[in-house]
């Protein structure tokens, strides 16, 4: 789609929505979301140390990993920060940082999960066509790829230390990979979305790079990003709480959803953090401090 393209701008909410809290039907600060075939909705609810799962138009979610309070342990996380759906094995991966973890949860009816990557500051997680998983590290600023059961990976993006040349990052957050495996990283301190193709030595930018600020050429703290088929990058842009659209090597996005001040109406944000666009083309994104994951149709989406 281009960013031209007509947008349903009131959200609906598809979970949570009832204040924070960890009632069923209760979210506390989520932070990520990925949707399955069947628009069955998953969420990192960091607040709750938990994953829970809401079923296309449920009222209320239920705890697929975690949920035993704060800890260690391998039915236990602390603020999980992502959750992807491996298909293939059927597995939830989740991203649990403070215990310095990557985790392999069941899909269903799992009362504990496995260490598949340990001692990583691991922040965020994709996966791509041929399973590679790829995973944001704060600390050494870098994004791994990794084959499912290998431990030490390959560097990908990033990985020269923190600042902000083409070849650095200072904050690498979120990820996106398309289909030809290039990397787009949310690179949040330096106010930009960068774009790694395969083997290079430095990234592209895909999106800001002009500084903080609020203007369309620029982002404050941006995080989820995805891409369409075109290469259209979609941003949240956490602080103009709003939804940002930038078109292949545009030099500014378009605003999408939200930039009508902070708010819990139907067609405002509140620190917009994740976004996932799903099979039938609706764009969901996580409504972090609104404690709720709202999904908007956009119109003749690239899917």
């Amino acid at each position: 789609m281009s960013c031209n393209t007509p947008l349903v701008s009131i959200g609906l909410t598809v979970a949570g929505g009832h204040g924070e809290g960890l009632a069923l039907n209760q979210l506390s600060v989520p932070v990520s979301v990925f949707v399955d075939e069947d628009q069955t909705v998953y969420i990192a609810d960091f607040g709750n140390h938990r994953i829970v799962a809401w079923k296309h138009n449920a009222a209320s979610g239920q705890v697929v990993a975690g949920g035993n309070g704060k800890g260690n342990e391998n039915n236990q996380f602390s603020n999980p920060t992502d959750v992807i759906v491996d298909k293939e094995t059927d597995t939830l991966l989740i991203c649990d940082p403070n215990n310095c973890r990557v985790m392999r949860w069941p899909r269903h009816n799992g009362t504990s999960g496995e260490v598949i990557l340990e001692k990583i500051a691991c922040c965020r997680l994709a996966m791509d066509k041929q399973r590679f998983l790829y995973v944001s590290d704060l600390e050494k600023n870098e994004v791994r790829r990794y084959r499912i059961g290998e431990t030490n990976g390959t560097v990908v993006a990033g990985g020269n230390g923190v600042g902000d040349r083409l070849n650095q990052f200072n904050g690498p957050g979120y990820l996106f990979v398309d289909s030809e495996q290039s990397v787009y990283v949310s690179d949040s301190r330096n106010q930009r979305v960068m774009k790694w193709e395969t083997d290079a030595k430095e990234g592209i930018v895909a999106a800001g790079s002009h500084g903080q600020g609020n203007g369309l050429s620029q982002l404050y703290n941006p995080q989820g990003v995805v891409v369409d088929s075109s290469g259209t990058v979609y941003v949240a842009d956490v602080y103009n709480h709003r939804v940002m659209c930038w078109p292949k090597e545009a030099t500014q996005g378009t605003v999408l959803i939200g930039g009508n001040e902070l708010g819990e109406g139907a067609n405002q944000l509140n620190s917009p953090i994740d976004l996932f666009i799903d099979r039938h083309g609706y764009l969901y994104v996580v409504d972090h401090w609104n404690h709720r994951i709202q999904r908007f149709s956009l119109a003749g989406l690239n899917k």
